[in-house]
């Protein structure tokens, strides 16, 4: 009996390997925030959950989760790009070189609001702006950048005088000390990290009078590899499941209403630049995959 009992179990075991091997659960370990304050990626991992969790009949099981470590863009591009890192997928704007090094999912998450850019500033360059009419006029002022992001070809081609730093978080003090005049910000961004700093950089504010315009895709990105293909596949008909099933639209509105209550669009002079970092392959034609604020921009100025 007892015999008859071990090799139960034995067999149970095994089959419970075999459909654990047959059914593996693919892990998404994405970089955690690269300080406390920082919460513009929350949306983005939470729309690859419900992407992923609306194939698991398909796919199979899953998991999403952070690495435990703090890492810069730099860095963690860098392990998904071995195919082998410590995290395998990433969400940045997108560009060029970053598309031919690593593997993108060509589907906008925030509908291309990423390309729309305010200014944090201090408060004597928010005064000194009221008086800007023009782009040149516009074009002599510095505006901050960290040299990891796609923003800085953009803007240097459109004439701008960049300070380039490569830490976050230096660039809010930077401000702050009037190293550079203005520091552009997308606009589902920029209320919460004014938010973030305000108690300690009480001299910034958000600039009420101007947007640049460009169009800045944001997408997932996961490693060249067979594995990374996979991945890439699974996430792309997750996406598009969303879009069908209308889940996408709900959740990208209610971040957009989240992002943007206590931000004033209307009534700025938007000025819109040409993005020469896209590949040929961006969606451009695909509306749906994105959104140029004409309703709030047009909409009757906040008091």
């Amino acid at each position: 009996m007892a015999r008859r009992i071990l090799l139960g179990l034995l067999l149970l075991c095994a089959s419970s390997w075999a459909l654990a091997q047959s059914n593996p659960v693919t892990r998404f370990t994405f970089p955690p925030p690269e300080t406390a304050n920082d919460q513009r990626h929350l949306y983005y991992w939470q729309v690859l959950e419900a992407a992923l969790a609306s194939n698991r009949d398909k796919y199979g099981d899953f998991a999403v989760e952070p690495y435990a470590t703090p890492m810069t863009f730099q860095r963690a591009a860098a392990e998904v790009e071995s195919g082998k890192g410590r995290v395998n997928i990433v969400a940045r704007g997108t560009n060029i070189d970053l598309e031919t090094r690593l593997r993108p999912i060509r589907l906008p998450l925030d509908k291309g609001l990423l390309g729309a850019r305010l200014f944090l500033v201090t408060q004597d360059t928010a005064a000194k702006l009221e008086k800007v009419r023009t782009f040149e006029e516009l074009q002599q002022y510095t505006i901050g950048q960290n040299s990891a992001w796609t923003d800085v070809k953009i803007l240097q081609n459109a004439g701008f005088k960049l300070v380039i730093a490569d830490d976050y978080e230096g660039l809010f003090q930077m401000l702050s000390a009037k190293r550079f005049d203005l520091f552009s910000r997308g606009a589902i961004e920029i209320d919460a990290e004014w938010k973030a700093h305000r108690d300690t950089l009480p001299n910034l504010v958000i600039d009420k009078s101007f947007m640049l315009y460009y169009p800045l895709p944001r997408y997932f990105f996961v490693p060249r590899t067979p594995e990374g293909e996979k991945m890439a596949e699974r996430i792309e008909d997750g996406l598009r499941r969303l879009q069908k099933s209308g889940e996408f639209e709900r959740r990208y509105q209610d971040y957009k209403r989240l992002v943007l209550k206590d931000v004033n669009l209307a009534g700025r002079r938007v000025f819109r630049l040409t993005n020469t970092q896209l590949s040929p392959e961006t969606p451009l034609s695909d509306k749906y995959w994105w959104d140029d604020l004409s309703a709030e921009l047009s909409a009757k100025p906040r008091p």
